[in-house]
């Protein structure tokens, strides 16, 4: 599978050189469960042109600093390609500012919660269980920093995990197809840590930062998303292969 990741933001710049790139992040945590996975990265936040959906096979939309209803040119240019993407059938994957974008693209709304930051560890209820997810786990950690969440679900997508903290931490669009979370499954407690420090005292208070990072002792369920990622692609595009061909007969 060739995937096409949408490159949205960057590590902060004090802790930008000790780790890798978040679709760096992403592509290693994907090709242990994608065989032969090979990726190509957009920097959509640099200004690079945005390729013609009908030419991708796969797209994963990565987090960011930004926030959906911030003026940058990009960000609606990105907002239109994903709904063009949808119309095409193109499997898509969105995380953190990703998962945000694609809810407004189709048709919900994303900005600042009320809840405030939410930081650390996160667990989700799970509520779903779709054929590509391969289990029954009831419930999901993952490492979060984020303020803005999806405060209105389209009413084409379905919730897939939840928290009182984050009503619509993952949700899912049968009509696309695509799949995103709030969470952040390429966040090891390594650079999570970093994370958090890099921003203590500064976006959020120290003693908010204190608890994030005791609560990063914790596992996290990257692994799990990733292989409810790569189920769910090759389960869309073996949809999508399967309807060309009846169109073509």
């Amino acid at each position: 599978m060739h995937l096409t990741i949408f490159e949205t933001g960057r590590p902060p710049e004090p802790i930008r050189g000790s780790f890798p790139s978040y679709p760096t992040m992403l592509e290693a945590l994907l090709a242990p469960h994608i065989p032969g996975l090979t990726c190509q990265v957009v920097q959509v936040l640099d200004g690079h042109k945005l390729p013609d959906p009908c030419d991708v096979e796969a797209a994963l939309i990565t987090g960011s600093p930004a926030g959906v209803y911030d003026d940058f040119a990009w960000i609606a240019d990105l907002k239109n390609w994903i709904q063009r993407a949808g119309e095409q059938r193109v499997p898509q994957v969105g995380i953190c500012f990703g998962h945000q974008l694609m809810a407004e693209a189709f048709g919900g709304r994303a900005h600042k919660a009320p809840q405030g930051w939410g930081l650390g560890r996160h667990t989700y209820q799970v509520h779903a269980a779709e054929p590509w997810m391969g289990g029954s786990k009831k419930r999901l950690h993952l490492a979060v920093s984020h303020q803005d969440q999806v405060l209105e679900a389209p009413s084409t997508a379905r919730v897939l995990a939840q928290s009182d903290f984050t009503p619509n931490a993952a949700l899912v669009y049968d009509h696309a197809p695509a799949l995103s979370f709030q969470g952040h499954p390429e966040f090891c407690p390594r650079f999570t840590d970093a994370l958090i420090r890099s921003r203590r005292g500064t976006r959020f208070s120290e003693e908010m930062a204190d608890a994030a990072l005791a609560s990063l002792e914790a596992p996290l369920d990257g692994d799990v998303v990733a292989a409810w990622v790569a189920g769910f692609y090759a389960h869309a595009l073996g949809e999508k292969r399967a309807s060309l061909g009846r169109v073509a007969a």
